[in-house]
């Protein structure tokens, strides 16, 4: 599609959350005509008068127009409700011929019956998780991970090329494989983090200092995305990274899903599974991912430096 036929085009968006609200802007920006929808009334009505030009959906029928609709919601089962259920669902409003794209951290099962009940209405599907967190889906520069047909996906690029940089989008496969790529992806951080801060009590305990082992690991052999925020984020006791901490421990549950229908004797997986379950019921899914170890030890990680 050109970049006149990029700007015309409908997307529909639900789902204004920490990343949503501003993956919808960016669409905003690039001149497409936006119908928003939120669980929350307010926050919908709010990014509408915000942005000059954009539907805020009072029903499904508001979508009608959309030729694509996006979905950035907490996992599969919100998406399957706004899509197929919520006051007889959105897909059946679209047109046939219409893609959604799920942009959601997903199970893939989730995904693939999320399919065949839009097939009936001739609507197709791609998955396109993302990566990347809060500040990237400001700057448009997610890394996201793309599931579906070929000419789907293709169907799909004005949309994931606002979102995402080029080099950055990765086709996994078939339908449902982009949300097991993103659930596998986050179980490896889920695992580092609690390496981290593993090896963080350790050393306080032997006499280390925190900020001096971080600085010592973000750059040494132990370096890794997760390391580089303990500094700003455990060490100052901020939490702050917008990233919830019930949405990892469900996608290191879908991972560990993932690998026992593979039948894989996988023991980390379900040590790490068992360690964010841990803090999901201590802490609450809405605290932020970071302060995971307060369910773990009673060890302050806070640096005295």
């Amino acid at each position: 599609m050109t970049d006149t036929g990029a700007r015309q085009l409908t997307i529909g968006f639900v789902g204004l959350g920490h990343m949503g609200w501003p993956m919808a802007r960016n669409l905003h920006n690039a001149g497409m005509r936006l119908i928003v929808r939120d669980i929350a009334t307010a926050t919908q009505q709010r990014f509408a008068a915000e942005h000059p030009g954009v539907t805020a959906a009072a029903s499904p029928a508001a979508f009608s127009a959309a030729q694509v609709v996006v979905a950035m919601l907490p996992n599969g089962a919100v998406v399957q409700d706004a899509l197929l259920h919520w006051h007889g669902g959105i897909g059946p409003a679209l047109r046939p011929g219409a893609l959604v794209i799920d942009m959601s951290s997903s199970d893939p099962s989730d995904t693939l019956r999320l399919a065949a009940g839009l097939d009936r209405c001739g609507v197709r599907v791609v998955d396109a998780p993302v990566s990347g967190g809060v500040p990237r889906a400001i700057t448009g520069e997610l890394s996201i991970m793309v599931g579906g047909a070929p000419g789907d996906i293709a169907t799909a690029q004005d949309v994931l090329r606002v979102l995402g940089a080029p080099a950055r989008q990765f086709v996994t496969g078939g339908l449902g494989s982009g949300h097991a790529m993103k659930a596998l992806n986050n179980y490896v951080a889920a695992a580092t983090h609690c390496a981290t801060a593993e090896a963080l009590v350790a050393g306080k305990k032997f006499g280390l200092d925190p900020q001096t082992m971080i600085d010592i690991i973000n750059a040494s052999t132990g370096q890794s995305f997760v390391s580089g925020t303990f500094g700003a984020q455990v060490l100052t006791g901020r939490y702050g990274t917008g990233f919830a901490l019930g949405l990892l421990a469900k996608d290191v549950h879908i991972a560990a899903s993932v690998a026992a229908a593979a039948g894989l004797d996988a023991p980390v997986v379900a040590l790490v599974d068992e360690r964010w379950a841990k803090a999901l019921g201590a802490l609450g899914p809405a605290a932020d991912h970071t302060a995971a170890h307060q369910a773990w030890w009673t060890e302050p990680l806070v640096s005295d430096s």
